[in-house]
């Protein structure tokens, strides 16, 4: 655009419009959303203001990669020799199309201070070279993959590491990984992602290779995080990065953060750490594995600071232990700005001992909640039937909309109904014909309305979830997922072939509650799931229509299982979503034709698109059809019910067509219940597979701002 803009000056002159009059400081402003790339490389070669604009170190001090899916070699190699002296902080996390080559071109960046290379190829020697030349580096992400050899970094890079204040790792496989050789960590962030299996169908062991038997040095940590994936090894190998904690707790620590899927059973040494947590720390942020809190008295004994950050997902902690024992009373929680209690069945009621986890909530905890924690950015109540009584302003909508600085929300579907409603609306049947006002419908063909007035005619906007929409303006995420719900497609195992049922006051919620998300205008992320009284969609419309910033879309078993209700629909709403970047599908009897590929065509800036259909069909040459217009579709995953041979000559297809032009596309097509889904899984990029294709909730999931 900065080009057209240069080489029309003439035109733009005779229109009283001169980009290159604006002052610098507006200029540097707009250049600012220009990527690095372009501008070193492209953008700085148009004139000579713009030269030396798109050289200041307002842009080039910071460099971001780790979307820019165009770049590749060449540019990176050319980047750094231009600018490379100028660059403090590179993120080229989750560039896995790069090869390891291209590590060596960032030795050019001798001033930098912070470097993530999450998801690069990156090995111990290559490591080794790169840190030996980074002497002011104080912030490091890598990943540790099976043969990383510690012994082979130099000495050089161990005096590099020793100065690394912030270390976020990986692993692949058993390691402690360069955790040894940074002596002086602050910040230490781990990601487990260890297979309990080899290729060769192998059992692992969670014990350290040979040769790393060396102590992690925790005297300075302030913050510890750990995120497993599901398996024992990876159970196995926190525990040995825990064991050094339980000899002597940091005087500092005042972050200490795990997530651990399942069930991860606490231990003599990790029972020691919590005691002496209790009486040496004071904490910020706390996420604890839920065997851990479950049926202890330990949150009666830690002591908070100002807490920001808060998960009990999965703990059975009643609603008066939340009161009394985290939130003192409801007294000095202004500071918390995220919490996450999905999972938490009775997070909401005073007692868990006798209550059934479908039973009304107690409005006055909640109250308790919303008032002391009036500064929530970020809040999860998923994965629980939180249903309201009949008091009247009681509801848990009602209540929720006094959080104005809400950023996110995560909620049950039964928990946004009316409760009149649900009492009087009988659940809805597969043969149910959705109904109108004022005009009559034909049998086999839907209609929905078209705009929000018409929508306005189904259900009056005084609804308690149309108030709950209207007074969250600012609301960036939202997720409504059902309390029964589960993907079809869990980490690690085959894919489910049967769903629980949903809630019973499920049944309510439908295409007017989706409608009233339209009113979020600055709303970036969406995810709908196990909604069963979808009729045809409508609400779907108003949201393209209005959301105009929508760059995420997740949609999941909507309506009836039997057929799509809402593709019409669906198809209409792409129309209007321009800024929509990932698409994931979820839906059994999903046909993905020529009329849907055709509409999806006109999401210009769609990037990845996951479909996930169980008996779901698929005609080729829409796909094809569609990547050849879709120019910035990296990624493209089916799980479909096609056949093997079906999936692999598309994917072949795909890749042999595009590959070329999209260095970083990532192409899986696959049968959804094929036996070896899970091979095929663990080759996705880490990336792509924790941002779309596995199903989550993501409100809350970690603390604000946990890394850049």
């Amino acid at each position: 655009c900065l080009q057209e803009v240069v080489s029309e000056e003439s035109e733009e002159e005779s229109n009283g419009v001169n980009l290159m009059e604006f002052s610098d400081e507006i200029l540097l402003h707009i250049l600012s959303y220009v990527p690095c790339t372009d501008l070193v490389l492209n953008v700085r070669r148009t004139c000579r203001k713009l030269a030396t604009l798109c050289l200041d170190k307002s842009l080039t001090h910071t460099v971001l990669l780790q979307k820019d899916y165009k770049v590749n070699k060449d540019k990176v190699k050319q980047l750094m020799r231009d600018i490379g002296k100028e660059i403090y902080q590179l993120n080229m996390a989750g560039c896995y199309w790069l090869p390891s080559s291209t590590i060596d071109h960032v030795t050019r960046c001798k001033n930098l201070v912070k470097l993530n290379l999450s998801g690069c190829h990156v090995t111990s020697l290559r490591l080794s070279k790169m840190l030996s030349t980074l002497q002011h580096l104080r912030s490091l992400a890598i990943d540790v993959n099976p043969g990383f050899d510690a012994s082979q970094l130099s000495s050089e890079c161990k005096a590099t590491l020793s100065r690394v204040s912030e270390l976020k790792q990986t692993l692949y496989t058993p390691s402690y990984g360069v955790v040894p050789c940074c002596t002086s960590l602050e910040k230490l962030l781990l990601y487990f992602e260890i297979l309990d299996r080899s290729r060769e169908g192998f059992m692992l062991s969670g014990q350290l290779m040979v040769g790393e038997s060396n102590v992690p040095h925790y005297q300075n940590l302030r913050i510890f995080y750990a995120r497993l994936a599901p398996g024992y090894v990876n159970q196995e190998v926190v525990r040995l990065y825990l064991a050094v904690l339980s000899d002597r707790t940091p005087e500092n620590l005042h972050a200490f953060l795990i997530s651990a899927p399942g069930s991860f059973a606490e231990t003599g040494a990790t029972k020691n750490l919590l005691d002496s947590m209790a009486r040496n720390v004071r904490l910020d942020a706390l996420q604890l594995p839920k065997a851990w809190i479950n049926g202890s008295g330990l949150l009666q004994h830690l002591k908070f600071n100002n807490p920001f950050y808060f998960s009990f997902s999965r703990c059975t902690l009643s609603g008066g232990h939340l009161i009394q024992r985290v939130i003192n009373g409801g007294k000095d929680l202004k500071s918390l700005t995220s919490l996450n209690l999905s999972g938490c069945v009775h997070c909401l009621a005073p007692e868990s001992l006798f209550r059934k986890a479908e039973d009304d909530i107690d409005s006055s905890i909640l109250e308790s909640l919303v008032v002391s924690c009036c500064n929530l950015r970020h809040l999860n109540l998923s994965a629980a039937h939180h249903h309201s009584s009949e008091s009247i302003g009681n509801h848990l909508c009602q209540l929720l909309s006094r959080l104005k600085h809400l950023l996110s929300l995560a909620l049950p579907v039964c928990s946004i109904t009316d409760v009149a409603a649900s009492v009087e609306k009988p659940p809805t049947t597969p043969n149910l014909v959705p109904q109108t006002f004022g005009r009559k419908v034909r049998i086999g063909i839907q209609t929905y309305p078209r705009n929000l007035g018409d929508q306005a005619n189904q259900k009056i906007e005084s609804s308690v979830f149309w108030a709950l929409m209207g007074s969250l303006r600012f609301l960036e995420t939202l997720e409504i997922i059902g309390s029964s719900f589960s993907s079809a497609m869990p980490r690690n195992e085959p894919a489910i072939r049967n769903s629980l049922p949903p809630c019973v006051r499920a049944h309510s919620v439908g295409d007017s509650e989706v409608a009233a998300i339209s009113q979020l205008t600055y709303l970036q992320s969406l995810t709908l799931a196990q909604l069963p009284n979808i009729l045809t969609g409508s609400g779907l419309v108003n949201i393209g229509l209005q959301c105009q910033h929508l760059r995420t879309l997740s949609l999941a078993n909507l309506g009836m299982m039997g057929k799509v209700v809402y593709m019409s629909a669906l198809m209409d709403m792409l129309k209007h979503c321009k800024c929509l970047r990932d698409l994931r599908l979820e839906q059994p009897y999903f046909c993905a034709g020529a009329q849907f590929f055709q509409a999806l065509s006109h999401c210009s800036s769609l990037q990845r698109l996951c479909i996930v259909s169980r008996s779901g069909t698929l005609q080729s040459d829409a796909v094809m059809s569609f990547m050849a217009s879709c120019l910035e579709v990296i990624m493209c995953h089916m799980f479909m019910g096609e056949s093997l041979t079906v999936c692999k000559n598309l994917q072949q297809s795909i890749v042999r067509s595009f590959q070329a032009e999209r260095p970083a596309l990532n192409v899986v097509i696959f049968p959804l219940l094929h036996e070896d889904l899970t091979e095929v899984i663990r080759d996705v990029p880490m990336r792509h597979l924790d941002e779309i294709t596995l199903f989550k909730s993501r409100v809350a999931e970690e603390p604000p701002n946990l890394w850049w």
